[in-house]
């Protein structure tokens, strides 16, 4: 279960506005660990299913070889340009490797919904098209963090 947000409650979004708002934005910046503990940020898509968010992510990556090291990430998807219309999520936890790697499509019923919903999201398909480098990694967050700047002018 995830941890309760504590700060910032007023500005927080409702368990609604956060699913719609992960399920229509396309881009997040995965944070992950190296092994000299240093950390290393970059930028993704993703797929969210309501409890999880997916990332496809190629294999042979400084990101990828982090998180088989050390599980631990945390990701930010956000928006707005000028102060009062920032909004976004912070998402925390362990990646856990799904499916083969790298995917080429071997049947993985678990993937069934994220491929679907990434390959409509971001690709305009019904189908995933798999390049044998990429592969999936599945985060269901410990501790969930929100912010809707625009709700500010109401407090």
């Amino acid at each position: 279960m995830a941890v309760e947000q504590r700060r910032g409650r007023r500005i927080m979004m409702s368990p609604g506005e956060l699913d719609a708002f992960l399920t229509e934005q396309r881009t997040c910046r995965v944070a992950t660990v190296s092994a000299d503990g240093r950390p290393h940020v970059s930028a993704l898509w993703f797929a969210w299913d309501g409890t999880s968010l997916w990332l496809y992510s190629l294999t042979r990556s400084r990101r990828w070889a982090d998180l088989r090291r050390d599980p631990r990430l945390a990701v930010v998807v956000d928006e707005g340009e000028d102060y009062g219309e920032l909004r976004g999520v912070e998402l925390s936890g362990s990646a856990v490797f799904v499916g083969e790697a790298p995917r080429t499509g071997e049947p993985c019923p678990e993937l069934d919904v994220p491929e679907a919903l990434f390959a409509r999201k971001n690709f305009g398909l019904d189908e995933m098209p798999h390049d044998g480098r990429h592969a999936w990694l599945r985060l269901t967050p410990d501790a969930v963090a929100s912010w809707d700047f625009r709700k500010m002018s109401a407090l």
